[in-house]
């Protein structure tokens, strides 16, 4: 089964980064237990979704900022959203 992707390369990135730095924020934090709960969750659903390439949030308001999906998702919708066919690596 193919994966569908609806993030794009920079804010797979982004997310990373935010969520790493979240992450780390919560273990050096002044905030109450809550706080630090807060940053935990939030910072592991972007390093998560980074990770992944989807948001189930941006499926649900209809974002899309991966390229290559919108490019070549109407032409052949069965192959997958964000790997070349291998017809497309044979005739190279």
């Amino acid at each position: 089964m193919k994966a569908l992707r609806n993030l794009g390369h920079h804010e797979r990135i982004i997310r990373v980064g935010i969520g790493l730095a979240l992450l780390a924020l919560s273990g050096f934090s002044a905030f109450p237990v809550w706080g630090d709960f807060l940053l935990m969750t939030v910072g592991l659903i972007a390093l998560l979704t980074g990770i992944i390439g989807y948001c189930p949030a941006w499926k649900a308001v209809g974002i899309n900022t991966c390229k290559f999906d919108q490019q070549h998702s109407s032409s052949n919708p069965k192959e997958g959203l964000h790997e070349h066919s291998v017809s497309t690596r044979q005739q190279s």
